[in-house]
């Protein structure tokens, strides 16, 4: 039996890459809630949307067969990206999401963290769910954090959110050209038929079961050790307790979650939908939804 390869070490700003934490989960299901206590986290480079990451990781998204056979490829643009990504430079702080910078104060320097201090890195970029596997696949020693939040307080946040409803625009969604699209949540034949059909809540619905569906399976492959599972309600409830578990599962101390008063309101959803909203969200993702305990 041939040896197997020595695992790949990642080196940025002079420092080995270990155990890199990832936030994971659909759009608006409260990674920012995460992001940003990690990146006020004691010896964290933490990222949202960094350019040379983002462009491979929505690429990734939206074309999932670039992917399919190609898993050690994948791995390699992943760790590239982020090698630059994770690159401290007062230019690359400028170029990361605003999510990102309004996370924390630039130092003298014009960064967001001491380079002399990281010990550690991480990412929540936009539809980083969706290439998780090759994530894992380019950081074995990766922790992945996942947030789920209810469907309907999800697709409520989409629907005024001009960046994610501009994926639905004809000839930006490629429902036709790539299928299955875990992006749009689109996995049978019968979503790919029910598509152009559905309103933009529909839609939202659609992509926020698709997540639901891939976070089930990310729990059925990865162990307890690289993978946790958080709730939105509960991270919003318990702040402390979520943080305590955020520290023991990554094996740092994370500073506490701060909660603004805007995303308090767990259940805001009953009144930013209508009716009708509602009825389509029901049928599309109805089932999902009491299955992952949002039934009522």
């Amino acid at each position: 039996m041939p040896p197997r390869p020595r695992p790949f070490i990642l080196v940025v700003n002079g420092r080995k890459v270990r155990q890199p934490v990832f936030v994971i989960g659909a759009p608006h299901s409260g990674a920012d809630l995460f992001t940003r206590a990690l990146k006020r986290t004691t010896g964290f480079h933490f990222t949202v949307g960094q350019p040379s990451v983002l462009s491979v990781v929505i690429a990734f998204a939206r074309t999932p067969s670039i992917q399919e056979g190609r898993g050690e490829a994948a791995a390699t643009v992943l760790r590239d990206a982020y090698a630059q990504g994770w690159q401290v430079t007062p230019h690359a702080c400028m170029t990361c999401r605003p999510e990102c910078q309004r996370a924390t104060t630039r130092s003298a320097a014009g960064t967001c963290v001491d380079e002399r201090e990281i010990n550690r890195y991480g990412d929540a970029s936009p539809a980083l769910i969706y290439c998780a596997e090759a994530l894992v696949d380019a950081f074995p020693d990766a922790r992945i954090v996942q947030i789920v939040r209810d469907g309907r307080a999800v697709s409520a946040a989409m629907l005024s959110d001009p960046e994610e409803l501009g994926f639905f625009r004809r000839g930006v969604a490629n429902v036709e050209s790539e299928f299955p699209n875990p992006f749009f949540g689109v996995e049978t034949e019968a979503d790919r038929t029910a598509w152009p059909t559905l309103s933009a809540a529909g839609k939202c619905a659609m992509r926020w079961r698709g997540a639901v569906h891939k976070m089930a399976r990310l729990r059925s492959s990865l162990g307890a050790e690289q993978l946790t599972t958080f709730r939105y309600e509960q991270v919003v409830r318990e702040p402390q307790q979520t943080a305590a578990a955020l520290s023991e599962f990554i094996g740092a101390k994370v500073a506490r979650l701060e909660i603004p008063h805007a995303q308090q309101e767990t259940d805001s959803w009953r009144r930013l939908l209508n009716p009708a909203q509602l009825a389509e969200i029901e049928k599309v993702a109805g089932q999902q939804l009491r299955r992952v305990g949002y039934g009522d």
